[in-house]
């Protein structure tokens, strides 16, 4: 993979960011991405944010290799503390988990101001991220889910305004994706028969668990199986 040629994932994640408008990739470890839309879409501005020594190294050294440095800046801090006020219009942050996902965008949440579009590659946790974003008004309003050398992954697509797309069946609709429910792909299949096997295997291991916090952990846990044996095709 390099700033030529992304990775499946990071391609589908490019084809979600407007041409020319102004990118902010948080976690941007090499900057592959705002170089590949730097070079290809014709996005106004980009900004490769990355918090460790190593990945922003190699990121600025891309960006030179590239000859991108008039159109994009490579930045080091933690999370949306490289933005300015007010500055990016896109944001786009992938390869993380929901969790590290969700507490970069909280705690940042000062720096949304001018944000129009979020697109969020979560690892694992994908139900937490859209919790987030449903608590904070942001609509979902695509989904997408790939396997790409042996792993699943999931892209959430969200923007300021439109009409939420849960239904009365939220919960479900918040575990699975409420659009991947409705376009039950190959690798979404593969990736809820490994999750409901993992879920069995758990409680096996809790059955002699006791206290409210492990029978909490059950129910959630036979809540989430019936989900996949109702939902899933």
């Amino acid at each position: 993979m390099n700033s030529e040629k992304l990775s499946n994932r990071l391609e589908r994640v490019a084809s979600y960011v407007p041409e020319n408008t102004i990118l902010a990739d948080i976690g941007s470890d090499h900057a592959y991405l705002p170089c590949y839309l730097g070079l290809k879409r014709g996005i106004k501005k980009g900004i490769a944010g990355e918090i460790t020594e190593g990945p922003y190294l190699s990121a600025k050294e891309q960006v030179d290799l590239d000859n991108l440095n008039d159109v994009i800046e490579v930045r080091k801090g933690d999370g949306l503390s490289v933005l300015n006020q007010d500055e990016a219009e896109v944001i786009t942050i992938c390869g993380m988990g929901g969790s590290l996902i969700t507490s970069i965008l909280e705690k940042g949440k000062n720096k949304l101001g001018r944000a129009q579009r979020l697109i969020l590659q979560p690892n694992i946790g994908s139900k937490t991220v859209r919790k987030w974003l449903l608590k904070e008004n942001w609509v979902l309003i695509a989904e997408e889910i790939l396997k790409e050398d042996g792993k699943i992954y999931e892209i959430l697509v969200a923007e300021r305004s439109g009409e939420q797309p849960y239904t009365k069946h939220q919960e479900a609709e918040l575990l699975f994706g409420p659009f991947l429910l409705k376009n039950q792909n190959e690798a979404f299949k593969d990736k809820w028969a490994g999750e409901v096997k993992q879920w069995n295997a758990i409680l096996i291991q809790m059955e002699n668990s006791s206290g409210v916090a492990a029978e909490e952990k059950r129910d959630e846990l036979r809540r989430n199986i019936q989900y996949a044996e109702e939902w899933i095709s």
